[in-house]
């Protein structure tokens, strides 16, 4: 959409108009409170996608989270079939999604930088304001990147000339350049409860060593070539592992139930949500709704999300906590704080307990369907990983749990991963952090046992264990070229198209059509 407003602007001649930005001298923000207002823009952008058409892509298109019809429901044109099967089109709709929803957020920052640059600012406050808005545009093209590749670099409002194709190569290095351009200008996390909470959803010091460190692990997708960059993932790591006040917290719940927020020790960037701020569904999609008694929720909720057969079984770890956040087998009734309580929880008006069942077992000729039995209703494991929110309401269906976006224990597994690919161990803090070290303390925080070894192999599965649900697994397995491993359902009659070029989405067909300057993905 702001490829199509900005190629609106350009055949409507409108060029003479002298506008710096979305404002003009009658709305113009006059006030710091004007402007901070005017910053929500790029932040409320990000939450209104991240976790509904952003996360369904990189996780619907694995073997992560699935949602498959029952009885013809929830099939809502076959989109959710055609990511789990690799057969979606240019006309996909979460493809003309997260591509308007990418580009809104990077319009929406360059408009800001037009605006703080005219504010009245102090030399040193305007520095860390201009900061912060290019790091949170360097995170907008990261998604874009790892989604469609190859995309237009814009970096001006309004934009000169029809917007071009630049190549994944050349979009990595922007993203590099930006974030190491302005780094050192960021806060950093700190020991002072009330800063922390000023900085939190914001970009920090941590956002951009921990996303630096990101796009080096992913170099050679990005780049194409083989570019070993694992050092500088290493390196970037551990400028965020250095900071004393980052630290695993000690329960695992804590870190994703409703009222997460700045407490959290490990949370280096995440989005904020509750019940007015559209985005975090996770209740509604992917519990099970027969259970929202149980858990003291009154409103109505979707059967349809769950996870994979295949992918649950990682979850094999005695004592792993992480198990406990899918529900599977006989429920009981929540005890409050994160576990059950030896009350069985029924279906409503009778003594019927609940119980859910992994296999997905497919009823053709409908495609991807499981049908709409009650014990049909029943198959599929579900995540309550997002505590489910009791303040969700009827009229929203919206929860408060914030999501992470970046955290310590994805830095110290990439830490592992790039010093299993080559990169050198290094101390931080008196400690030698070897990736045998590093996996098992995050195994001891999940309670689960530790290990005498780990491969590049153990570290996937560590990675699907701990990072879950939070939108990294399509990055992880094309990555590992596991991208397009086929996991059968029982009773499938469709395939998967392991075609190469599926690593990437294509550009839409509606961009396509407005701007022929624009280039497609090869395959589509």
């Amino acid at each position: 959409m702001m490829i199509s407003v900005i190629i609106c602007t350009f055949s409507c001649k409108k060029l003479d108009v002298p506008v710096e930005s979305q404002y003009v001298s009658s709305n113009f923000p006059t006030t710091l409170s004007d402007y901070n207002a005017s910053m929500g823009a790029m932040y409320a952008n990000l939450s209104s996608n991240y976790a509904v058409a952003y996360w369904r892509m990189q996780e619907l298109s694995t073997d992560e989270a699935i949602i498959p019809a029952r009885d013809g429901n929830y099939d809502d044109g076959g989109q959710y079939r055609q990511l789990h099967y690799h057969t979606w089109t240019v006309d996909h709709p979460n493809v003309a999604t997260v591509w308007q929803w990418g580009f809104s957020g990077i319009m929406s920052c360059n408009r800001l930088l037009n605006v703080t640059n005219a504010f009245n600012f102090t030399a040193a406050d305007r520095t860390a304001k201009l900061a912060e808005i290019r790091a949170m545009r360097a995170l907008y093209y990261f998604f874009l990147m790892d989604i469609f590749g190859n995309v237009p670099i814009l970096t001006t409002y309004p934009v000169s000339g029809i917007p071009a194709t630049s190549s994944r190569a050349k979009v990595f290095q922007f993203i590099e350049s930006e974030l190491l351009a302005v780094v050192q200008q960021l806060p950093s996390k700190t020991s002072v409860a009330a800063s922390n909470t000023l900085q939190y959803g914001k970009p920090t010091k941590g956002m951009a060593f921990a996303l630096l460190a990101k796009i080096y692990l992913n170099a050679d997708v990005y780049n194409g070539t083989a570019n070993n960059r694992y050092t500088d993932v290493v390196r970037m790591a551990d400028s965020v592992l250095s900071n004393t006040n980052y630290s695993l917290d000690a329960k695992y719940r804590d870190i994703f139930l409703p009222n997460n927020g700045p407490q959290i020790k490990e949370t280096i960037f995440a989005i904020p949500y509750d019940q007015q701020i559209s985005g975090n569904q996770f209740t509604r999609f992917g519990f099970y709704p027969y259970l929202a008694p149980a858990y003291g929720l009154s409103a109505s909720l979707s059967i349809a999300m769950s996870t994979t057969p295949e992918f649950y079984n990682r979850f094999n770890l005695p004592g792993d906590f992480r198990t406990s956040t899918w529900l599977n087998g006989p429920q009981f009734v929540p005890d409050g704080n994160g576990g059950f309580t030896t009350t069985p929880a029924y279906y409503q008006g009778t003594t019927t307990q609940i119980v859910i069942t992994p296999n997905l077992i497919l009823v053709p000729p409908k495609p991807m369907d499981v049908g709409n039995t009650t014990a049909s209703q029943a198959e599929g494991v579900r995540s309550i990983k997002y505590y489910p929110d009791p303040a969700t309401t009827q009229a929203t269906r919206l929860n408060g749990n914030d999501v992470p976006v970046f955290r310590l224990a994805d830095v110290m597994l990439m830490k592992a991963e790039a010093i299993l690919r080559g990169a050198n161990a290094t101390s931080v803090n008196g400690e030698l952090q070897t990736p045998l070290l590093l996996v098992n303390k995050i195994r001891t925080r999940a309670g689960a046992t530790t290990t005498a070894s780990i491969d590049l192999d153990g570290l996937l599965d560590e990675r699907a264990r701990e990072l879950f649900w939070e939108g990294w697994r399509r990055n992880d397995l094309i990555r590992y070229g596991k991208f397009e491993v086929e996991y059968p359902l029982l009773n499938d009659v469709l395939s998967m198209d392991k075609s190469n070029f599926r690593k990437l989405f294509p550009v839409p067909s509606t961009e396509l059509k407005l701007n022929q300057s624009l280039v497609q993905n090869p395959g589509y």
